[in-house]
């Protein structure tokens, strides 16, 4: 079966035309402001392309609004991991502080089974709604997301490195995750442990990783052994306890240092069920600091979520902007919330 072709986009006429983005949009919005030779050239080069000009962008566009579009993932079960939602109102907030607007979008249904639509719900929106940039969450190599994204010329910031994609040119903002594990090792190094744990996500995530480097790298730093005492597993409560269980039983670890808020819970479970206090007699440190770790007492590391939206807004700004410079990647610093799982 063929491909459908993606919808034709303004920069797509623009090329087609020789002429400017905003040109194109003078053709649509005021074509009394062009040359009758220029308005007849973009005029068929929309043809050409079966280019489709959004009226209620334009309605938007001439009120100097923008509208953003963020694709939200399918809900996660029996997870501790509520980062998303954070991030979502931050971002809506700093959007709004702006002039801009957030409009959610999904990927539509996924049949059990299947995989979801990486592009699902983009094309839509590029195609018929008043969608000036987008905001991407998943930024994996080879991401058809952003791939796809840049393919079709569309505008997008992304939440993520690029990570191995050194041809990647669009504008991120992200987390130092290898750093804020690396402070929880040595938080947990400072309160006496040397058999530190740690409990990751299986392989293939790049930001498991990430976050994996700054443990072995506290490890290495004080010459202390990882031989036995880490797993990977999926980001579940209920696999984060069948793993600590079996470390616990197999190498005996003092302390967890763990990818996530979720495996934490788990490991908590864990622990309570061979009655044992977590921070007296097993440490252990989450990610992402979850609400569920501030009730539990759960100490987690707390990316700046407020700052990454803050970032992303001006990075749209600059992108919309004509004329804009090149954007560089912004690398932000996680925090360490210490509450009483970690301490002795």
């Amino acid at each position: 079966m063929d491909t459908p072709r993606p919808p034709a986009t303004l920069a797509d006429v623009a090329e087609r035309a020789g002429v400017s983005r905003q040109t194109v949009s003078n053709a649509i919005n005021n074509p009394a402001l062009l040359r009758p030779d220029t308005l007849a050239r973009v005029q068929e080069a929309i043809e050409q392309l079966d280019y489709t000009p959004n009226q209620a962008a334009r309605h938007l566009r001439t009120r100097s609004s923008h509208l953003v579009g963020l694709r939200l993932g399918p809900a996660q079960e029996f997870t501790a991991n509520m980062a998303m939602d954070r991030f979502v109102h931050a971002l809506v907030e700093a959007s709004r502080e702006a002039g801009y607007h957030i409009l959610l979008f999904s990927g539509g249904r996924v049949a059990e089974g299947e995989l979801p639509d990486p592009l699902g719900g983009y094309d839509d929106l590029l195609r018929s709604t008043a969608v000036d940039a987008f905001v991407v969450t998943d930024t994996y190599l080879g991401n058809p997301q952003t791939v796809g994204l840049a393919q079709r010329r569309a505008p997008f910031v992304a939440f993520g490195r690029p990570w191995d994609d050194t041809a990647a040119s669009h504008p991120w903002v992200d987390v130092d995750g290898a750093a804020g594990v690396e402070a929880a090792t040595e938080h947990l190094r400072a309160q006496g442990h040397e058999r530190i744990a740690w409990l990751g996500w299986q392989p293939g995530s790049r930001i498991g990783e990430d976050r994996r480097a700054g443990w072995h790298r506290s490890m290495a730093t004080h010459a202390l052994s990882t031989t036995g005492l880490e797993a990977a597993v999926s980001d579940t409560v209920d696999a984060g306890r069948e793993a600590a269980a079996t470390l616990l039983d197999t190498s005996g670890p003092t302390a967890f240092v763990c990818a996530s808020d979720t495996l934490a819970v788990g490991v908590l479970h864990a622990l309570a069920q061979r009655g044992q206090k977590p921070g007296a007699d097993v440490g252990v440190v989450g990610f992402d600091d979850s609400q569920v770790a501030q009730v539990m007492g759960l100490t987690s590391v707390r990316q700046p979520l407020e700052e990454v939206a803050v970032h992303l807004v001006a990075a749209l700004r600059a992108l919309l902007a004509p004329g804009r410079p090149a954007s560089d990647g912004v690398l932000l610093q996680p925090s360490l919330r210490i509450r009483a799982s970690s301490v002795r």
